[in-house]
Formats: structure tokens, sequence, C-alpha cells
């Protein structure tokens, strides 16, 4: 004996279009995502040395996986810290003269610069969660 199957109609769930059917286009919603500026040997001084607020800088490098775990809480605490801290990422194997002056050994690396010059004792060194770096800022004086 043959037996008979019924099949369905294609119901699209809320917000799909069918099977085969092109979805309109239209405005689509943008993620406002903060980026932190990388920088370079040619502009530390301007963007870093001589900034009116203090900064951040993360040294970082592409093959650094703890480097990659930060990056987008640099993001973050760059965008809620408003215009109290500005953050900068320096790429450690284009920049050597930066990483021998600051005597970078080990990736990820964060140290704190006021009045153009590196905060005494903020250099530091490893991968940091929000709240270890929030620790961090404020031990260096910089709040939200």
């Amino acid at each position: 004996m043959l037996s008979t199957r019924t099949i369905a109609p294609s119901v699209p769930r809320a917000g799909r279009a069918p099977f085969g059917v092109a979805r309109p286009a239209g405005p689509r919603r943008s993620l406002q995502v903060t980026r932190v500026t990388d920088i370079t040997e040619a502009v530390f001084e301007e963007e870093v040395l001589k900034a009116s607020t203090p900064v951040l800088v993360d040294f970082w490098a592409s093959w650094c996986g703890p480097c990659k775990l930060v990056a987008p809480l640099m993001n973050q605490i760059e965008k809620d810290y408003g215009g109290k801290l500005k953050v900068v990422k320096i790429e450690h194997d284009s920049n050597p003269k930066l990483i021998a002056e600051f005597k970078v050994y080990g990736l990820p690396a964060l140290i704190v610069f006021k009045d153009g010059q590196a905060v005494a004792g903020s250099k530091r060194e490893g991968a940091v969660t929000r709240a270890m770096l929030e620790q961090y800022l404020a031990k260096h004086g910089i709040s939200k």
C-alpha cells in the first residue's frame, strides 16, 4: 500500500522572506562601534605626549592571542570613559623604537600617559578583565 504524505506549505517566520524570495532592500540598523585609534611612531608625540587628556596606550601584535581578547575591552573602555580618557593602540612589530623606549617585553602591554610622560609604575603586561582594567585606571587617577 502506498502512503500519502501531506506537505505543509512554507510559512516564513516573522521578518524573513519565504525561501527563494529576495528580501526587500531597506534601511538596516547599524551598530555604533567605537574603534580605538591605531597609531605609529610617526604620530606618537602628537597623539600621546601632546594629548590634553590622559592616554592609555595598548601595545599589541596580530599574532598575540591575549591581545585579541583585550581589543574589544579597549574599545568599550574608551567609550565608557568618554572624554576623560583617550585609548590608542600601537602595533608591536612595526614600531620597534617605541617598543625599545618603553621596554615592552610582554604583550599586551598597557601604559598610562599624562602631561606628556608615562605615569611611573603604570606599565602592565598581560591580559586583563574589565574589573582589573578599571582598578588599574583608578590606581593611576583615571575615573569615569
